[in-house]
């Protein structure tokens, strides 16, 4: 392991909503929840105002709501929040060209590959100014970790939240780690940490006590001495800059489980054109196609099929999905569905033809499995798709805005713009040809003012930034993941 705290870890402070909050000052210093708003949505992201009531991530939104009823809750824009996560990690990469992106809010960074940092100083230095040209492009705040693992690195930026650094000089790890909870070391989960709780052992400390035999003995030799080595201090794992993609899935959970046969048909249909549009916008191809289905039960079923040669054909994967779903019983109702491809490759098999008789013949691999485990759910299906909470539109007299709410045939607008006071509410049917989905807008960089909770612009502050952030992509239909063009 290095002598030197020279890896660091990024964490974006409550991204999904810090975003939020950024882009629509009516919101700003106020509770803002992010995630599924169905009956069975889950919360991916609360801002600080909303953890005060005691709000956190994979919470379901039903028991959010009872805590927080005034907070703002929207439902995610995947989009907008991968347009500044490319910018965050593009300032990543100018500090090394070892760069290990966690997902869109998350990432390590080998200060000392790039040259960077070589010692506790110079580490310093550079995360100082990371953290400052990250305000400075996005407006946002991120908190920072240094230390010399990953490990560390990884619980030094958890300490620094929000909007903070924290460093972990070597020699101090030890110490450091004894009274934690043995559950913030990597590779102890719910269940890891049951079985170790059983057997007496609560603490890193009494972990390390234990000794490596006994480790081995309760979790089997490889986790056994992962973890004996990593309550010791030691993690060697390197940062690995690029993580090869090993699949390309889309789900969706439903807020009424699905009874109807032919409806499951359509929805798998429907999913496997956007697993498809989604592979060839990584310009990639797939030899396996997975079907998933939860069921009415929480058991969940997984199904697979491995064609001759890698295709991106929607043609073909719509086909093998469907063939996998004769397969699965639905008949006491589903509650999620999911259509993935593995196998990756960067070619496409030409012989489509050849691939399309495989799928109605024989498959040359199926396989099934069954689970009761229930992980955490991606995003509820939205049950009125062209007006989401929390996502832009345009309306021809009004401008620019963002959905408050729509229901009973009526949507609400607040019209604002990243960069204006915040704005004025209005309501309008829901099929107003005035109003039409847009994309979202860029964020105008903000910092804190002088009491450090209300935002300014640069301008506004006499502050001259350089850095201008990058254009959101144009998206194509006004759905849960982006929105029509806005006009100018």
């Amino acid at each position: 392991m290095r002598t030197a705290p020279t890896i660091l870890h990024l964490d974006m402070d409550a991204f999904f909503a810090q975003a939020e909050q950024a882009s629509k000052p009516s919101l700003r210093g106020k509770a803002v929840i992010v995630g599924g708003l169905g009956p069975r949505g889950v919360v991916a992201t609360a801002s600080y105002e909303a953890r005060v009531f005691g709000v956190h991530s994979a919470m379901p939104m039903a028991q959010a709501r009872r805590l927080a009823p005034n907070a703002a809750y929207l439902v995610p824009r995947f989009a907008f929040y991968r347009s500044i996560s490319d910018q965050v990690m593009g300032l990543l990469r100018a500090l090394s060209p070892l760069v290990e992106p966690l997902s869109l809010d998350e990432a390590f960074v080998d200060l000392e590959a790039g040259g960077a940092a070589w010692d506790a100083d110079s580490a310093k230095l550079a995360a100082t100014k990371l953290r400052a040209d990250i305000r400075a492009v996005t407006g946002l705040t991120g908190s920072v970790g240094l230390a010399a693992s990953k490990m560390l690195a990884k619980i030094a930026s958890e300490r620094a939240k929000p909007d903070g650094m924290v460093l972990i000089e070597p020699g101090t790890e030890r110490a450091l780690l004894g009274p934690l909870s043995v559950r913030t070391l990597p590779g102890v989960g719910p269940a890891t940490g049951d079985h170790l709780r059983r057997a007496g052992i609560h603490t890193v400390d009494e972990l390390a006590e234990a000794g490596e035999d006994e480790l081995v003995r309760l979790l089997g030799r490889a986790h056994g001495h992962a973890l004996y080595a990593m309550a010791l201090a030691y993690d060697e794992r390197p940062v690995v800059a690029e993580r090869e993609a090993k699949s390309v899935s889309v789900e969706d959970t439903y807020d009424v489980d699905i009874h109807d046969r032919l409806r499951v048909s359509l929805e798998v249909q429907r999913l496997a054109d956007r697993c498809v549009r989604r592979l060839r916008g990584a310009g990639l191809s797939g030899r396996t196609i997975v079907l998933k289905v939860r069921r009415y039960d929480f058991s969940t079923l997984t199904r697979s099929e491995t064609l001759r040669g890698p295709t991106d054909d929607p043609a073909v994967v719509r086909e093998a999905a469907a063939r996998l779903l004769d397969s699965v019983d639905t008949t006491g109702g589903v509650r999620l569905l999911g259509v993935g491809v593995s196998g990756l490759a960067d070619y496409t098999q030409e012989d489509l033809f050849a691939q399309l008789a495989q799928v109605a013949g024989a498959p040359e691999d199926t396989r099934a499995e069954e689970t009761t485990e229930e992980p955490a759910e991606e995003q509820s299906a939205p049950t009125d798709r062209r007006w989401p909470a929390g996502h832009d539109v345009w309306h021809t007299e009004f401008g620019h805005g963002w959905v408050q709410g729509s229901g009973l045939g009526r949507v609400t607008v607040r019209f604002e713009t990243p960069d204006s006071e915040p704005g004025r509410v209005r309501t309008f049917r829901v099929d107003d040809p005035a109003l039409e989905p847009a994309d979202p807008l860029p964020l105008v960089p903000r910092r804190p003012d002088e009491t450090g909770r209300a935002f300014v612009t640069p301008a506004e502050a006499g502050v001259q930034v350089s850095s201008e952030p990058a254009s959101l992509p144009k998206s194509r239909s006004g759905n849960a993941e982006g929105g029509a063009t806005s006009r100018p």
